[in-house]
């Protein structure tokens, strides 16, 4: 019955104890340890915006992750995934459903200067380590007025955040400092029509379109589509082989947080123009973007466009 009961409750994306994904944030109004604080209309000055996006079947379609310029996935506590959405050349309307942070997300989130880390929240032994990363934490209660409830979905599902009343412009191409880098493809690589990539609980499939010259994103079996009915369609996608470790945060049901190690280096797959090219990665320290480069060593450019980062774990 347990047993039952953690799978319903898993796959229902519920709330658990300590973890307010109601959309209940840190009370304190804070920019962080060295965050960005508003102006005098109360947005934040120009900033890469990263977005905690909700993945359970509850939450899609999803409305806005069309509009970013990369979308990482990562797993999460019972086998699931999330998705964190980066924006840098162009805000939209609204993105979301927005959920909570991960620890994991404070190391990813380094590469980028001062970044905005938009979520819902986060476990209360969580929140410290939040406010103490060079970050602006944003919450429905650290920032007034900048999310809304969306009809048509149950909560926690519905939360949506308006990038245009929290942030006054775009932060620019140049604050992507992921360390990618996008031009012609390399010479080799074998053909590829799908590739899936399996989580203990969640999976996505990327089907290459020579019509779109994109690849079409399904999750769980099903397209994977925006709001507006289009299918999410990245120009390259990288399967980022890493270390997910188990983490010192639990759930109220005891199932762990999995902590994904994104310093460090290791293989990985890259997808561009219907070919997968087999490729190393490599990020020294936090503060580094990651590199990519051939099996031959040489720089592995993407393909312009947004690009999709979904992080396995290693063999």
């Amino acid at each position: 019955m347990l047993a039952l009961c953690l799978a319903a409750g898993l796959a229902a994306g519920c709330t658990v104890a300590g973890d307010p994904d109601d959309g209940r944030g840190p009370s304190r109004r804070s920019p962080g340890a060295s965050g960005r604080e508003p102006g005098p209309d109360g947005r934040i000055g120009p900033s890469v915006l990263a977005v905690k996006i909700d993945n359970s079947r509850g939450a899609r379609p999803h409305t806005g992750v069309e509009d970013a310029d990369v979308v990482y996935a990562e797993q999460v506590e019972g086998g699931l995934s999330r998705l964190m959405a980066v924006y840098a050349t162009r805000l939209p309307d609204r993105v979301g459903p927005v959920r909570s942070a991960r620890e994991a997300d404070l190391e990813l989130l380094r590469q980028f200067d001062r970044p905005v880390l938009a979520f819902s929240g986060a476990q209360s032994k969580l929140k410290p380590l939040i406010e103490a990363a060079p970050l602006t934490p944003v919450t429905p209660e650290s920032f007034s007025g900048v999310y809304a409830r969306g009809a048509g979905r149950p909560a926690p599902h519905n939360l949506y955040l308006r990038p245009g009343r929290l942030m006054d412009r775009p932060a620019g191409a140049e604050a992507l400092t992921t360390g990618f880098r996008f031009g012609r493809p390399p010479a080799g690589g074998t053909p590829e029509d799908s590739r899936t990539v399996r989580y203990p609980a969640a999976r996505f499939t990327f089907t290459w379109s020579a019509t779109d010259s994109r690849w079409l994103v399904s999750q769980d079996g099903s397209p994977a589509l925006t709001t507006g009915g289009e299918q999410l369609a990245p120009a390259t996608v990288v399967v980022q082989y890493v270390t997910v470790r188990a983490s010192k945060f639990q759930d109220f049901l005891g199932n762990n947080t999995p902590y994904t190690e994104t310093v460090g280096a290791g293989k990985a797959l890259v997808l561009r123009g219907g070919k997968a090219y087999e490729a190393r990665w490599k990020r020294p320290a936090a503060g580094d973007g990651t590199t990519f480069t051939t099996e031959e060593g040489e720089r592995m450019n993407f393909a312009r466009g947004q690009v999709w980062v979904v992080y396995a774990k290693t063999p």
